[in-house]
């Protein structure tokens, strides 16, 4: 078994015992879960195959299987399957158990404006960098749609979203490199900001953030 397999079944492994859970009964969001993380996967997938092919990123031969479809690892495609489902039960499951604790459409609004004064600029003086530029821009599409059309998605998501960066942080440090020889995935610093969070490209917060938001999104039209 690959590190990089390892990594995926280990962090979907719990989630996925505990979706039997007779409280929470996430099973029976099944079917819109799993609809929302394919369709969001096919988006970040397509995304993935054409930064792998331009050399943005790419994989350490050395914790994958060797099994690849469109130049990336089956590990990668499981990626976007297991920590998505992961994540996303993170979300409910905090939701489920305390459901007050939420921030106002208030607060919702200003932590929305503060990230656009934040990311709108450093998409503008960074336009040479792929990554920066375009996991900023989803962001903001994606932030922008939800903050006008379905904004109490955020009202929880934005107090989940810190807690899911614990589990986030362990794995994808050790994808890029912490505790651990050689990066799984190699990052071009050509093409990003090169501002590490201990090895983590900060643009991948940006990336886990619009990945889920949209999954979230999409869960909740599938369920309507």
């Amino acid at each position: 078994m690959s590190l990089y397999f390892f990594l995926n079944i280990a962090s979907f492994f719990i989630p996925f015992l505990y979706s039997f859970e007779s409280r929470m009964k996430y099973i029976n969001r099944w079917k819109a879960v799993f609809s929302a993380i394919f369709i969001t996967a096919i988006f970040f997938i397509v995304w993935d195959i054409i930064f792998t092919k331009i050399g943005v990123w790419s994989f350490n031969p050395r914790y994958h299987s060797g099994i690849e479809f469109f130049d990336l690892p089956i590990e990668e495609w499981l990626f976007f399957i297991c920590i998505p489902y992961a994540s996303i039960f993170i979300h409910f499951a905090f939701h489920y158990f305390y459901p007050k604790v939420s921030l106002t459409d208030k607060t919702v609004k200003i932590i929305y404006w503060i990230l656009m004064v934040v990311l709108l600029p450093t998409i503008v003086i960074h336009y040479d960098k792929w990554y920066t530029v375009i996991n900023y821009s989803v962001l903001v599409l994606v932030l922008t749609y939800t903050v006008f059309k379905v904004p109490h998605i955020l009202n929880t998501f934005f107090i989940t979203f810190l807690i899911i960066l614990i589990p986030f942080a362990l794995v994808n440090g050790i994808l890029t490199g912490s505790f651990i020889d050689e990066p799984v995935v190699y990052y071009n610093n050509a093409e990003n900001l090169g501002i590490r969070l201990g090895t983590i490209p900060i643009e991948d917060v940006g990336y886990a953030f619009s990945m889920l938001l949209m999954s979230l999104v999409l869960i909740k039209k599938v369920e309507k």
